[in-house]
């Protein structure tokens, strides 16, 4: 059920008064859910410290996912916005997000893992296996040549000295 702010503010009044109600005789009075009641009182209890103005700007506090539940956009916008702030903004920055600083740095890690050059330990494995072929591939060109100039020589052999087709009897010897 929705309920309007104007209901929301009246209940967490009852509920923070000095000698208020408890959360569970608050629902039985109105119906309201415990959990309910509870829930708009730590989310008012967010608002506190807040200058009117930007409790004016919070219209319903949106429900938190966890930062394992984030898409890799939404962890690299975090990553990009906490880089601009302050230490003292970033702390606010980080209970707003519900992150801790450890998740940022490891997302802005990985961030830049994935966009930096490949990692040393591939990059010496590959260069190896580059060097390897390279090699290969000139010992096969250099065979290869070696194939091609021994027809040409053939072939010259056979043209000064004919193709063996002469008249004498290879078992004669005559």
């Amino acid at each position: 059920m929705k309920y309007s702010t104007e209901f929301k503010r009246a209940m967490v009044k009852k509920l923070a008064a000095p000698g208020g109600r408890s959360a569970t005789a608050l629902a039985k009075e109105t119906g309201v859910s415990q959990a309910t009641l509870s829930r708009w009182l730590r989310e008012a209890g967010r608002l506190v410290g807040m200058d009117e103005d930007k409790r004016k700007d919070v219209q319903e506090p949106v429900q938190q996912r966890r930062p394992e539940d984030w898409s890799a956009e939404e962890k690299l916008r975090a990553v990009i916005e906490a880089a601009s702030l302050s230490d003292a903004e970033l702390g606010g920055f980080l209970r707003k997000k519900g992150l801790h600083e450890a998740q940022l740095t490891e997302w802005r890690e990985a961030a830049v893992a994935a966009l930096g050059s490949p990692t040393v330990k591939g990059t010496k494995a590959e260069a190896k296996r580059i060097r390897q072929l390279e090699r290969e591939l000139q010992r096969k060109d250099k065979a290869l040549a070696e194939t091609a100039a021994l027809l040409v020589l053939q072939k010259k052999v056979r043209a000064i000295w004919g193709d063996g087709d002469d008249d004498t009897d290879p078992r004669r010897g005559k």
